[in-house]
């Protein structure tokens, strides 16, 4: 601990000769036996004194290691700077009274980190009072007693000032309304006089309208007698008009109702009309495509019946090689395949699957693959099928994208036997792909007429999708 600094005596007298409570130290006080003023006293502070010991702990409490600060402090060690003080200060003093070593760790901070906090010779009142109670100051009740009285005088001196401005102020006002209202009284002396003027006027004026108002009663009278003669004709004439209109509108009225069912016969005319129409339209299509159907089974019959083996088709050691598919081994054959019209691509699902991404799980491979075909089919225009083994699939998908038929084998069936049942439902002469790396399927369907293709140039072929 340093040693305490010697505080000198005040002065009999802290009033100066303007009445103002001057700098002298004030008279000393007892002190507990700590050498720091009771706690009771500590929230009868004056309030600047009590400001400056609570700005002066909130910045040390911040600083100070976690076991000098009392358990209900540590919140407040946590606050921002700006608020540590306002909203901590109660806090802050509450704990200076009541715990000696927190009020120590504070002292031993301020001096070490803030030295000028802590000199009760201070110039300035309410530094050197809190300096005092800090420290423990026999003189830090006089001290705390001229912050006090300082602070009382301020603020009666403030009042004063603004009683003052007030008495000036209203007699400004009270000087403004009288002159106002000497200038009001002028203004109805004038009016009065130019009142007293109109009304001799408007008396004259009036005389002047009765004498017209005699007139103007005797003129009414006389056209009264006039128009009681004149009513019955004009009554007469006034009950020919409204019978003539009265047959005006009954005519209009019949006319608009003729009108009115001319348009409702017109309208219900062209329904009739556009639903004859559609069902004449419905009547065609419908015909089309019966025409249609039955232009493509005549097709397939006749393919099926063509004309019969000639001589030059029964020579032997020699075929035409009709019947038997071509191998698609690249890409850019491949295109061309899928090019020609009407063509069928048929998928061996899994093998292909197993190809191109055989670390994914099957379901993820079905749905990568089924989605490439259905972007694949979009680009070609081909019809596009995809078969897969049906064994060990738990469930299939609700919903396909456009373009592309999925089909799972039935159980005990194999995908490769759905694929040769495929290529043998296809009519002769269709241009099929199937894409399979399984080379039995491949010879199988070659030899009713498919283009059987690996999976690797699918594969190819897809990932430029």
């Amino acid at each position: 601990m340093h040693p305490q600094p010697l505080v000198p005596e005040p002065p009999e007298d802290p009033v100066g000769p303007s009445g103002v409570a001057s700098r002298a130290e004030p008279a000393e006080e007892p002190a507990d036996q700590a050498g720091h003023p009771d706690p009771a006293t500590w929230p009868a502070l004056p309030e600047p004194v009590r400001d400056r010991i609570a700005e002066l702990a909130a910045a040390a409490v911040a600083k100070l290691p976690a076991t000098d600060v009392p358990r209900q402090l540590r919140p407040v060690a946590k606050f921002a700077p700006a608020k540590r003080a306002k909203l901590g200060g109660a806090a802050l003093l509450a704990a200076l009274g009541d715990s000696s070593q927190f009020r120590t760790a504070v002292i031993e901070w301020l001096r070490e980190h803030r030295t000028d906090a802590l000199d009760p010779n201070a110039t300035e009142s309410v530094a050197a009072a809190a300096a005092a109670v800090l420290l423990g100051e026999s003189g830090a009740a006089g001290r705390v007693r001229l912050v006090a009285r300082n602070a009382e005088e301020n603020a009666l001196r403030a009042e004063r000032d603004a009683a003052l401005a007030r008495t000036q102020r209203l007699e400004l006002e009270l000087a403004q309304v009288r002159a106002e209202l000497a200038e009001a009284k002028r203004a109805a002396e004038n009016a009065r006089g130019e009142r007293e003027g109109e009304v001799e006027k408007l008396l004259k004026r009036l005389r002047e309208q009765g004498v017209q108002l005699r007139h103007a009663r005797d003129a009414a009278e006389a056209a009264a007698a006039d128009a009681e003669r004149g009513s019955a004709a004009r009554n007469d004439e006034i009950a020919a008009l409204t019978t003539q209109l009265e047959r005006e509108r009954q005519r209009v009225a019949g006319e608009r109702a003729r009108a009115e069912r001319a348009v409702a016969d017109a309208e219900i005319a062209r329904q009739s009309a556009r639903e004859a129409r559609q069902a004449d339209e419905v009547r065609l299509a419908l015909l089309i495509d019966t025409i249609d159907g039955a232009v493509t089974g005549l097709r397939r019959e006749l393919a099926l019946g063509a004309r019969g083996a000639r001589p030059a088709d029964m020579v032997r050691g020699a075929s035409s090689g009709l019947g038997q598919g071509g191998k698609i081994a690249d890409v850019s054959t491949l295109d061309r395949y899928l090019a020609l019209p009407n063509v069928h691509l048929i998928v061996d699902g899994y093998n292909v699957t197993k190809t191109g991404y055989p670390e994914l799980a099957l379901a993820d491979q079905r749905d990568r693959l089924i989605h490439q075909l259905s972007a694949l089919a979009a680009r070609t225009s081909a019809e596009v099928t995809v078969v897969f083994d049906g064994a060990g699939v738990l469930s299939v998908p609700a919903s396909v994208p456009r373009g592309v038929r999925v089909l799972f084998s039935d159980r005990g069936v194999l995908a490769d036997d759905v694929i040769r049942n495929l290529v043998a439902a296809e009519p002769a002469g269709r241009p099929m792909v199937v894409a399979t790396s399984d080379r039995a399927v491949a010879d199988s369907v070659r030899g009713r007429g498919a283009h059987p293709t690996p999976s690797s140039v699918l594969v190819s072929r897809l990932s430029r999708v």
